[in-house]
């Protein structure tokens, strides 16, 4: 979303564009991607030492409300905040690296038609995060359980090799 239409739609609905509201918006239309709350005030604590972070999180919250910006929780807890866009995307975040991979709204048409089919039910489904493993640690987990148990066959052969000897 450009700059100047948050700015309208935050003055649309009766809202002034205070200084601090400005340079979070700035922040935020600066950032290719999720920030937390503690690092849009330490982005705005730079520029402005007189703003605190209970500031930035109305601010956040308003912006949400307004659904100017989206949030989510990318495994650690905290709360990670974007400008909203144009298309919804969604998340996949590695559980074992950390690695985070955006896939289109698109992909949740099969999701979303089954939940009307069987339910009746109208899923809003806006930022969603899936977690697993990313293709590269996938491949080292089973490449490490295929060496485990190639590791434990061969150990077990030796074991009855050994004993047949005895």
């Amino acid at each position: 979303m450009h700059h100047h239409s948050l700015i309208e739609t935050l003055r649309q609905h009766g809202y002034r564009l205070t200084p601090q509201r400005e340079m979070i918006l700035d922040i935020l239309c600066e950032e290719d991607g999720h920030m937390t709350a503690e690092e849009i005030y330490q982005r705005v604590k730079a520029r402005s030492p007189a703003v605190n972070l209970a500031t930035v999180y109305r601010t956040l919250e308003l912006l949400h409300e307004l659904r100017l910006i989206t949030s989510a929780d990318l495994g650690d807890g905290r709360a990670e905040f974007e400008l909203a866009q144009a298309r919804s995307h969604h998340h996949l975040v590695c559980q074992n690296c950390g690695c985070t991979l955006s896939f289109d709204n698109q992909l949740l048409e099969p999701l979303r038609a089954a939940l009307r089919d069987t339910y009746g039910f109208e899923a809003t489904i806006e930022h969603l995060v899936i977690f697993g493993l990313c293709s590269d640690c996938a491949r080292a987990l089973n490449q490490a359980s295929h060496d485990h148990t190639a590791g434990h066959a061969l150990a077990v052969a030796a074991t009855a090799a050994a004993s047949d000897s005895n």
